[in-house]
């Protein structure tokens, strides 16, 4: 699993105009965004799964996304990826062992802000529906050479949130991601998102910077 497929899945939701996109997709695109942005924090408690049918592979978990402007943690399957905008360390649980690298402008890590750049000119949204409250858009890279072929968003219409995204990668694999729980402007202290050594006792720090 890459973390690309998570971060884009669950913070893509801050986005402004798309490149060639149409109309009405473009406008519900802003007002999520608007809505999205009036947030100081975010929590969003997830449901994902994982199919490729050619290689027989279906996976599934839950996890948890905290988000604070460039700050974030995300609790998935047995690790911990915290970042404070200038640091990011991930924690495997079960080795006790963190991995420790700076956050480059220029290397393909997905962070909220190179998101809500980087959704502005290199993605088109074509509106597919409207269903009841949900709406439903799809996103697609311009670029080549991207992993995946598009995004499948559905949006809540009246809370202007995102409720799901299935990611269909090249290689067959489709990644689906469910918001169970969206909680905005909880109280989040920035210690959340710094790795403390010391409440892991015996960890093994592997520092890559």
């Amino acid at each position: 699993m890459k973390r690309i497929f998570i971060l884009i899945a669950l913070t893509a939701i801050s986005t402004l105009t798309f490149s060639q996109s149409d109309k009405k997709a473009t406008t519900i695109l802003n007002d999520l965004s608007a809505k999205t942005k009036s947030y100081k924090t975010i929590r969003i408690d997830f449901a994902y799964t994982m199919e490729n049918k050619k290689e027989k592979i279906n996976e599934k978990f839950t996890g948890t996304l905290l988000s604070k402007g460039d700050k974030y943690k995300l609790t998935v399957a047995g690790q911990d990826v915290i970042c404070d905008g200038k640091t990011m360390w991930t924690y495997m649980k079960d080795a006790n062992e963190v991995n420790i690298n700076d956050v480059n402008a220029d290397d393909d890590s997905f962070t909220p802000t190179k998101l809500l750049t980087n959704y502005t000119k290199d993605y088109k949204a074509k509106f597919i529906e409207e269903k009841g409250n949900e709406q439903v858009l799809e996103l697609y890279p311009l670029a080549k050479g991207k992993s995946f072929t598009k995004v499948k968003l559905t949006i809540d219409k009246a809370l202007k949130q995102a409720k799901e995204f299935m990611i269909f990668d090249r290689s067959g694999s489709i990644f689906k991601y469910t918001v169970n729980k969206f909680i905005a402007d909880q109280a989040m202290d920035d210690k959340t998102f710094t790795f403390n050594k010391a409440s892991h006792p015996g960890v093994e720090v592997i520092d890559m910077r």
